[in-house]
Formats: C-alpha cells, structure tokens, sequence
C-alpha cells in the first residue's frame, strides 16, 4: 500500500516508484520540454529493488506512480540454506527466511549482522553491515 504520489516530472534520480507492480529506483529521467500544445514527455530509467530488472519507458510529465513504503530492518543470520537464510531481527527478534541477492552470497556468513528492506511485504537482504 502506497503513502502517496508524484507525478513524472518529479521522479528524480534515487527515488523509488512502482511500476507494473513492481518496486524500482530511478536511474534516471529524461524530461522533454512541452510543445505548443502538448506535454512534456519523461524517459524513465529504471531498475528493480528485488529483482533488479531493468525497465526503461516514456510517459506523460503528469503521469502519476505510487511511492512504496520502504522500511530497513537490522537483523543477524542464523544460518544459510542455498539462495536463501534465517535470520533474526535485532528489534522484535522474530525469525525470517528472506532470500540473499547474487552478489551477497559470498560475502555473508552466519551470524553477521545485515540490514534488510521490507518493500510492500517482499523482504530481501541489501547488505551486511
């Protein structure tokens, strides 16, 4: 559930937008200037927050996206199985199984401390701190 809105036009490189469902950080965004009788037009660059799928597309500078709720959690691992560890959280010391991105695996090892995002119910680690 989205707190709120903006428009195209204010999508700036660092924000976090939904698009298609999914919940993206925007790369960059082009904005044309307005015509005699038109609108301006934002080339949107973007790329998945659990994914990291890349979307590009061209929209209305009215056009308008949901803003997702994004909340860091910090936590320590308790073991990890394949893609996926438990970990628990360092505040409510509940215990979650959220999958690690490629580009962790290496680096995290049980019992270090991560900070993971809670992005509209998906949980996924970021980083280890």
């Amino acid at each position: 559930m989205a707190l709120r809105m903006i428009s195209a036009a204010e999508a700036k490189s660092g924000a976090s937008i939904i698009v298609d469902g999914v919940s993206c950080i925007v790369k960059s965004n082009d904005i044309s200037k307005t015509g005699k009788h038109g609108h301006a037009k934002c080339r949107i660059e973007a790329i998945g927050i659990i994914g990291g799928k890349k979307k590009v597309f061209a929209v209305s500078g009215h056009e308008r996206f949901e803003v997702p709720m994004i909340n860091k959690h910090r936590a320590q691992v308790l073991n990890i199985i394949g893609d996926k560890a438990n970990i628990m959280n360092l505040e409510s010391y509940e215990t979650l199984e959220i999958p690690i991105l490629e580009e962790l695996k290496q680096e995290i090892k049980e019992s270090d401390q991560v900070e993971y995002w809670d992005i509209e119910g998906s949980k996924i680690i970021k980083r280890k701190i």
